[in-house]
């Protein structure tokens, strides 16, 4: 294995080790700004923050199994447990609105007034900025690395960090107008808001599940790489690719004379291999050989 690959498998596991404190600090000053208040908007907030904990530690043994080499069981590597970790974060989301709604239906038909909400408000606008720092660091370096699980931690801790905004309007609001109903209110709007962002999470993530194709550029820079080290070649087609956490898998039929020798045929192959790997690194091929007058299929890639 290149250092570089090395480098880029241990970057999300550096991460995901992180995020598991992180969280629980940020946890423990939600907890004291709802201690300190009693507002259910912001033990909603706490609640989600629980949620996030124990989705930071799925994603990190996610992240671990899935950077496992390839077995004699999982022949393609292990690269999908990413995914299945993202759908549980999916679900962690859903979990959390649903824990926001009970409590906020509780408090609405009997709203109270929090106490020390100045306090409250900037013990959980620091819990906020740090959160909001970290999600962005997590989706950035997850994106990058072709993390499933890391994107969706990230994206799991941004809508606490939305979750927190709401709180912090409601609690002005109650404030501003000495209406203590804003407070269970906006808990609910918020968690209207991180039910839609667990919904979305999750069907992204069965899309991965599902085999997705590589992305439309990735797609191009593979056509192009053929096209250029494709020369004694008769012709591509049948080119399919998919995508596994960070691993990419692409395979196609590769046109040649009959009488071309097999050793010549290898060549080429190797040489489409090597160019398709520097544009996808980290890609896995197949490639098929076949004579020509076997009749194209699938997607086909025009040599000239």
């Amino acid at each position: 294995m290149s250092t570089g690959h090395a480098h880029g498998q241990s970057m999300p596991r550096k991460l995901a080790i992180a995020t598991i404190p992180l969280s629980l600090l940020v946890l423990a000053i939600k907890l004291a700004a709802w201690h300190l208040t009693g507002s259910v908007a912001l033990l909603s907030d706490a609640l989600e923050s629980i949620v996030n904990v124990v989705a930071s530690v799925a994603a990190l043994v996610a992240i671990i199994y899935a950077s496992k080499p390839a077995d004699h069981d999982h022949q393609f590597g292990h690269h999908k447990a990413e995914y299945i970790s993202a759908v549980i974060e999916g679900v962690a989301i859903v979990v959390a609105a649903l824990l926001i709604f009970k409590e906020a239906a509780g408090e609405l038909l009997h709203p109270t007034m929090p106490t020390d909400i100045y306090i409250g408000l900037g013990v959980n606008v620091v819990a906020s900025l740090i959160n909001g720092v970290w999600a962005y660091v997590l989706i950035r370096a997850g994106r990058a690395a072709r993390s499933p699980a890391l994107v969706a931690d990230g994206k799991h801790i941004r809508t606490d960090v939305v979750t927190s905004i709401g709180v912090v309007i409601g609690l002005g609001l109650a404030l501003a107008t000495g209406y203590p109903i804003f407070d269970p209110l906006l808990a609910l709007a918020v968690g209207a808001h991180i039910l839609y962002a667990g919904w979305g999470l999750i069907k992204e993530s069965l899309g991965g599940l599902m085999d997705t194709a590589l992305t439309q550029e990735e797609s191009e820079m593979i056509r192009q790489a053929i096209m250029d080290n494709a020369a004694g070649s008769s012709g591509v087609h049948d080119l399919r690719t998919r995508r596994a956490g960070s691993a990419a898998f692409i395979d196609f039929h590769l046109v040649v004379s009959e009488d071309m020798p097999v050793g010549e045929a290898h060549d080429i192959c190797d040489r489409l291999e090597a160019a398709i790997k520097k544009a996808i690194p980290g890609a896995s091929l197949a490639i098929h050989v076949e004579p020509e007058g076997v009749k194209p299929h699938g997607v086909r890639v025009r040599l000239s």
